[in-house]
């Protein structure tokens, strides 16, 4: 008999193998792929592909684990009060259907294995959510700060989630990277690589982008990814030569590891329900703090 989980509500949304790599013992993805295409682990009885996204109803079968050992088995983790109320004082728009918050560079949008202060846990134990659970709709890097929205019910989860795959959500970052550009404004259009266990997979990324400001170190831009690809700017800034100040993962120098990842999401607008939405999300102080020292444009809402 095979084993049956129910997955809860943090899990919505997530890809089946990123669901697997937060649930289960360290696991390749090449194994993954392998036990997914073998019917190992399928979802409502039924063979899914590792980018399946997971539904609120939906259960997962493991048939034959030998490598089995859920997270959920430990004791589930509870916000502090002090976390919640911080994180609540971060709402920038509240109302029936989303909250819109301004989240905290180091703040992850969902849990993992070695997660467990998150955004759908802290607004889980929130005022915001009493009535409601929340529904994450698109994700923000763990390190990345700003504007970021959470539905309140599946209908609007839905709505939006839409929205964004047929780019009808104008989504703005800010980005203090080191190094230059000659061009003023343009746009980086390319294929990034990522790997599903040893396939290799190009996609297709594309990234407006504007110079604020710049001195002999850094160069400020102003960025609209068109496509949503997993580290778009981070990667194409790279590319340009211009890597974000505290990026870990891109770059081309070794980066000060005393840096805040110097990307932020400022602004979201979008039409829902014949309602036009503009919401932006102030820099955090550090990112203003930075600009001042080296004499850098300053960003007003």
């Amino acid at each position: 008999m095979p084993e049956v989980i129910k997955i809860d509500e943090s899990s919505i949304g997530l890809r089946i193998d990123k669901w697997i790599k937060n649930n289960l013992n360290k696991i390749p993805q090449s194994l993954i792929e392998k036990d997914l295409r073998k019917g190992k682990i399928k979802v409502n009885k039924r063979k899914v592909k590792s980018s399946y996204k997971l539904n609120k109803l939906d259960q997962i079968y493991l048939y034959n684990f030998s490598y089995k050992n859920l997270s959920q088995d430990t004791k589930k983790y509870k916000p502090k009060t002090k976390i919640i109320k911080e994180t609540e004082n971060s709402v920038i728009e509240n109302n029936s259907d989303f909250i819109v918050i301004n989240k905290k560079s180091g703040l992850a949008v969902q849990g993992g294995t070695k997660i467990k202060e998150n955004l759908i846990n802290i607004f889980s134990n929130s005022k915001y959510f009493e009535n409601s659970q929340p529904y994450i709709v698109h994700r923000l890097d763990k390190d990345t700060s700003g504007v970021i929205i959470i539905a309140k019910n599946r209908s609007t989860a839905q709505q939006l989630t839409s929205l964004f795959r047929i780019r009808k959500i104008h989504k703005t970052y800010i980005a203090l990277s080191f190094g230059h550009t000659d061009k003023y404004k343009d746009k980086i259009d390319n294929n990034l690589i990522r790997y599903e266990g040893n396939k290799k997979i190009l996609e297709r990324a594309i990234t407006h982008f504007q110079k604020i400001d710049n001195n002999k170190n850094y160069t400020l831009f102003k960025l609209k990814p068109i496509t949503g690809r997993k580290h778009q700017i981070r990667k194409h800034l790279t590319d340009l030569k211009c890597p974000i100040v505290g990026d870990m993962k891109y770059y081309i120098n070794k980066p000060n590891k005393d840096n805040h990842l110097m990307l932020h999401a400022y602004e979201l607008k979008f039409i829902l329900n014949n309602k036009k939405y503009n919401f932006k999300a102030i820099l955090p102080d550090y990112f203003k703090n930075f600009l001042i020292k080296n004499n850098l444009k300053q960003i007003d809402l």
